[in-house]
């Protein structure tokens, strides 16, 4: 049959798909109104869309079928549920039991694991998922701040001094040049009568 309309097919429907109405994702197009997640019939967004080939699925349920499987996956960060989605109808294979290692080489993340590098404000372990590195030193993210003021840092919003870090203003006021024309400001100069 002829395409008339001259438009793209839409993904899950195979009707024409006219501009107003159209979704593009991955190189297909879609109807706004058929833009849904398979399993759930939720609306999707590009915030919220997974793709696996040529099926589209929000986040949540795309992670029940194809994510992590076990006790603590697919629900977010910090939930623990035994949901493996069988209600969406989501079937899943066994995965085989763990069976420990006898290497007797243990890695280097296992090695480290005794003497990990030290938060040097708060003096516990810092780990790779919080580390922040700036004046050299591994900090968590949370420790990551002015020691005046107490502002969030970034590596390149920092000064150091001592082995302590600061944002760049406590660092002026405190340790930067002083007397007449130094502390207000850049390039101003005061005279006070």
């Amino acid at each position: 049959m002829p395409n008339w309309g001259g438009g793209k097919k839409c993904g899950v429907c195979q009707k024409t798909v006219y501009f107003a109405e159209e979704v593009q994702c991955e190189g297909s197009s879609f109807h706004k109104s058929c833009f849904l997640c398979m399993v759930c019939k939720k609306n999707l967004d590009s915030t919220t869309v997974a793709v696996h080939g040529e099926e589209i699925y929000c986040k949540a349920c795309y992670g029940k079928k194809y994510g992590p499987k076990g006790y603590g996956y697919g629900q977010g960060a910090g939930t623990l549920s035994t949901d493996k989605g069988e209600s969406l109808g989501i079937k899943h294979e066994e995965a085989p039991g763990h069976r420990p290692t006898s290497n007797p080489n243990a890695s280097k993340f296992a090695q480290k694991i005794g003497g990990s590098e030290r938060c040097p404000r708060c003096s516990q372990a810092v780990y790779a998922a919080e580390k922040v590195i700036g004046a050299g030193k591994s900090w968590h993210k949370s420790c990551f701040r002015c020691a005046k003021c107490g502002k969030g840092l970034e590596s390149t919003t920092l000064a150091d001094k001592d082995g302590e870090i600061y944002c760049k203003g406590c660092y002026a006021k405190n340790f930067g040049p002083k007397g007449f024309g130094f502390g207000q400001g850049a390039g101003a100069l005061v005279h006070s009568e």
